[in-house]
């Protein structure tokens, strides 16, 4: 398993390639990573702002991971969160799932993703042309994770 909050970008393919090394039991890689968008209607978004805690996120993100490794029959995981000052179009989430089977490897990496979303420490702020404001939570991304309740 491998999680990492960092600052620095990230490889899907180079962080794909590692988890899958010298391994033939694999019949599914699945691989999430999301990017920063601007969603205003004038695209005026400079940048967003991860903020987290550190030691407290990963703990928590390592939960969440268990989570998936006992509910699923998936054989490895990784999830890298970026933090900072990202700009539009950069990578900020990717989660990679292999597994042996498609269906096991496809469920995991989205609870994995609703997971993130709503119970992972993570405080985003948008800086645009106007000024800057905190990102309220969504209750989409809530109903989302409850649904794997």
């Amino acid at each position: 398993m491998l999680i990492s909050v960092q600052q620095e970008d990230f490889d899907v393919s180079a962080v794909t390639s590692e988890l899958c090394s010298n391994r033939k039991d694999i019949g599914a890689v699945v691989t999430f990573s999301g990017m920063v968008r601007d969603q205003s209607p004038d695209q005026n978004l400079l940048a967003l702002e991860l903020e987290h805690y550190p030691g407290m996120t990963e703990k928590a993100l390592e939960e969440i991971s268990n989570s998936a490794m006992k509910r699923w029959d998936i054989d490895d995981l990784a999830i890298i969160h970026r933090v900072g000052q990202l700009k539009p179009a950069e990578n900020i989430v990717m989660v990679v799932v292999i597994s042996a089977h498609r269906k096991e490897a496809f469920d995991a990496c989205e609870f994995l993703m609703d997971y993130l979303k709503t119970q992972a420490p993570f405080w985003k702020k948008e800086i645009t042309k106007q000024g800057e404001q905190w990102i309220e939570f969504k209750e989409s991304d809530q109903q989302a994770a409850d649904n794997w309740k």
